[in-house]
């Protein structure tokens, strides 16, 4: 798999087989993501990986916190800004409408989107599991450079035949996530990638993309 067809075919899956990623496998996309870019070198990843038994213990702690209604963890930073402009927030809102519409979900219906939201405490199924924490004395570059090596560990995974799924979504359970890898007090959990083989019998809608001339200006002589 080249890397034009690594960049495109890959996706948030929500939809893994219990097929298990060999450890060999992680281990090698892990060693070369380590050669992403970073300011002055920082390197300020700091990734735990799940298998077995312990994502399978961390499964079940989010789960009950699902079963029992427990109030989310208050999140360390901010997902998105309390006043989206646009374009936005019309993006964000057309990504609402494909995720749950594909889902026969409507805007309205509040419970049916928290159930389909609650799958990401099962890591949509997936056998592996990577939690990406940063410092939290380091600053906006820094957790620009977490970005390029996320990035890089998804497309290796594409090129392994394997895919994954970013999800933010676990900073409101991170109290859960520590109980399990044990984080020094410094780092702050900015986000899981749940990682796998896709389970191709589920059906699913790609979001789309902006056109280039939306995001992307050439100055030319």
């Amino acid at each position: 798999m080249d890397v034009y067809e690594a960049v495109t075919s890959r996706r948030a899956v929500r939809g893994f087989t219990d097929k298990l990623v060999p450890r060999e496998v992680l281990e090698r996309v892990l060693s070369a993501a380590a050669w992403s870019p970073s300011g002055s070198n920082l390197q300020p990843w700091h990734a735990y990986v799940l298998t077995g038994e312990p994502l399978a213990e961390l499964k079940k702690r989010a789960g009950k916190r699902v079963a029992t209604g427990d109030t989310w963890d208050e999140r360390e930073y901010d997902m998105y800004p309390s006043v989206l402009k646009s374009p936005y927030h019309e993006r964000r809102s057309a990504f609402g409408q494909e995720r749950y519409g594909a889902l026969g979900i409507s805007r309205e219906d509040w419970e049916a989107r928290q159930r389909a939201a609650s799958a990401n405490w099962d890591c949509f199924g997936a056998p592996a599991a990577l939690f990406c924490y940063i410092d939290r004395d380091l600053g906006l570059p820094q957790w620009s450079d977490l970005g390029m090596y996320l990035q890089t560990v998804m497309l290796l995974l594409r090129a392994e035949g394997l895919h994954s799924c970013p999800q933010m979504a676990w900073s409101v359970y991170r109290k859960t996530v520590a109980e399990v890898v044990s984080p020094p007090d410094g780092l702050i959990l900015f986000c899981g990638m749940s990682i796998g083989f896709e389970d191709v019998t589920m059906d699913y809608i790609r979001t789309g993309r902006a056109p280039l001339h939306e995001t992307v200006t050439f100055v030319e002589g």
